[in-house]
């Protein structure tokens, strides 16, 4: 029989953190709102790293996902750690959505069920054609480049196509090693930012709007960008809710990530299963939406 009911999972970096910035408070801050969700609904909570070669996953019913940030850098190995611990206890979110939901390959099952995401074309290791070629062949007046498995903005660049000789090497370079995509870039994000939706059993929670840093156009803090509350359109929720609802397994917790495109339609950039920030601490109350949400889920 299992002592935890749930486990709460970061990565080492953030377990007992001995410098603590305002990211680190942050992240502090909600693990322990969505620890006392759940402790007040009776549940055994702990919260550990993925990687901790002392815990014994059988011994916990569920393990959630919450900041193992450090997997973009760690694939191979947290893969392998995916593969053995789905036999010894369950995921939230599922396994299969968690699988799905690792290679942005997943926008292209989207965009099958009628998503709107940016103009995308995917660019594999097996035959990988020179840059210079391929953004030629796309006729998009400004560029975006990254890996299909990412987070923070790693590897993102941003170019023309009149500069794309300056990004053929590090291309090169990186396709070796991974598959990438490029994307029409979206003028309005620098100046309306992105909106990220969360959303619990399918259905909106709460929103926030990520805006860049002025002259960038990547909206993490981690390149200054700011983040403000948002109360969403109508309009918004029905497509964010229209996005988790093409799923095959409806994920326990979700974040859509959206903002206007060229065409001034409403389009997805990212749809976070995983390990999304929730932001609980612009609504606490999300907190116990989520442990409600889990006490459904696991009855």
């Amino acid at each position: 029989m299992c002592t935890t009911d749930i486990t709460i999972l970061t990565d080492s970096r953030y377990l007992a953190p001995r410098k603590r910035d305002s990211f680190i408070r942050n992240i502090l801050h909600e693990d322990g709102l969505v620890r006392s969700a759940f402790e007040k609904r009776g549940l055994k909570v702990q919260r550990t790293n993925w990687d901790n070669p002392e815990v014994d996953w059988s011994d916990t019913r569920y393990i959630l996902f919450r900041s193992t940030w450090d997997y973009v850098d760690r694939y191979a190995e947290f893969s392998g750690w995916l593969e053995q611990v789905k036999n010894w206890t369950s995921m939230i979110n599922p396994y299969q959505v968690i699988r799905w939901n690792l290679d942005k390959h997943y926008l292209e099952d989207l965009s099958k069920l009628g998503i709107n995401i940016p103009p995308t074309r995917f660019l594999e290791k097996i035959e990988p054609g020179s840059l210079q070629e391929i953004v030629s062949e796309s006729g998009w007046k400004e560029i975006i480049l990254k890996p299909v498995v990412s987070g923070g903005a790693r590897h993102t660049y941003r170019f023309i196509p009149e500069d794309v000789e300056r990004y053929e090497q590090i291309y090169q370079s990186l396709i070796r090693e991974e598959s990438l995509m490029i994307q029409e870039f979206q003028n309005q994000v620098p100046t309306r930012g992105e909106i990220a939706f969360m959303l619990f059993d399918g259905k909106f929670s709460h929103a926030i709007l990520k805006k860049p840093k002025r002259g960038d156009f990547r909206v993490q803090d981690d390149f200054g960008g700011s983040v403000h509350h948002y109360e969403p359109s109508s309009e918004e929720v029905s497509f964010a809710e229209q996005v988790v609802s093409t799923c095959k397994i409806l994920p326990l917790y979700a974040r859509v990530d959206a903002f206007w495109d060229n065409q001034d339609r409403l389009s997805i950039s990212e749809l976070e299963l995983i390990e999304p920030e929730l932001w609980f601490r612009f609504n606490p109350e999300a907190a116990d939406r989520l442990a409600e949400a889990f006490i459904r889920y696991s009855d």
